[in-house]
């Protein structure tokens, strides 16, 4: 059974990467997609070379960091189709380098993108769910956001509070029809680590050893989201080393403990001036 079928989903950050495999493969399931991201000419780009086989894709400029333009499109959307069915908060950024480098201008930013815009989402969308009685929202963190890795502690922290609440809100949504879910992507071969701010650290040593991790293509990654929706699983991790690590922070922190102290070397490796 198809429960994506002819229904209404917002989908954030999905110019690229996991958010436009995400709105790709749903189109394909027959969803009607709202594909929003602030790079306006990139998302339009997506969404106009999806094929209007099965569901249908709009495409929609949205900073999520503005609340009211977030809302706004939750709005229009219910306005149009009546209900809104899925709501993936996916929008999100990174700051690579150690804590004692970055700004606090750079957490502002990552905290500001992937926590407030995760909260955005869910103050737009969630009452909508409610008074309908149904929904599902999808918030991706990542494995960071359940295995503490090192130098990218903004990012680390914004994942962490991503998974809580996410854990929270599906309690208070369970009795009323609200599905809710946290995304925990492993190494998911986007370009993000292209893309993100590095500081005080080496881009080219770092993609070296990025490389060496093993990881699976974004489309690849919506489809074992898509699963983890359709069993409406509380954590839906992916990658099969992602799984690993969960498993072993939960079994043995301090073995986690080692196997990052081990990571932390490499990142000094490749550390511009000490």
């Amino acid at each position: 059974m198809n429960i994506f079928n002819n229904k209404i989903a917002i989908v954030t950050g999905a110019a690229s990467g996991i958010g436009q495999s995400l709105a790709e493969e749903l189109c394909s399931r027959g969803t009607h997609v709202v594909l929003t991201d602030w790079k306006e000419k990139q998302v339009c780009s997506v969404s106009d070379a999806i094929p209007a086989t099965c569901g249908s894709a709009a495409p929609v400029c949205l900073d999520v960091t503005d609340f009211e333009a977030y809302k706004k499109v939750v709005d229009d959307t219910v306005e149009k189709h009546g209900r809104i069915d899925y709501l993936f908060n996916n929008a999100g950024i990174a700051v690579g380098g150690e804590a004692r480098d970055v700004s606090i201008d750079d957490w502002r930013n990552v905290l500001n993108v992937n926590l407030n815009g995760v909260v955005h989402g869910v103050a737009a969308a969630y009452p909508v769910m409610v008074k309908q009685g149904f929904g599902h929202i999808l918030n991706t963190a990542s494995i960071e956001g359940l295995v503490a890795f090192p130098g990218n502690a903004s990012y680390v922290a914004s994942k962490h509070a991503v998974v809580g609440l996410s854990n929270a809100l599906r309690v208070e949504g369970k009795d009323l029809g609200v599905k809710v879910s946290a995304v925990c992507p492993g190494h998911i071969k986007t370009a993000i680590f292209n893309d993100s701010k590095m500081v005080n650290i080496e881009r080219k040593k770092v993609l070296e050893y990025v490389a060496k991790v093993p990881g699976i293509t974004p489309a690849q990654c919506a489809k074992e989201i898509l699963k983890g929706v359709e069993k409406n699983k509380a954590l839906i991790v992916v990658t099969a080393l992602a799984k690993i690590l969960y498993a072993l922070q939960r079994i043995s922190p301090s073995l986690i403990m080692k196997i990052m102290l081990h990571d932390i070397k490499h990142l000094r490796d490749a550390r511009i001036s000490n």
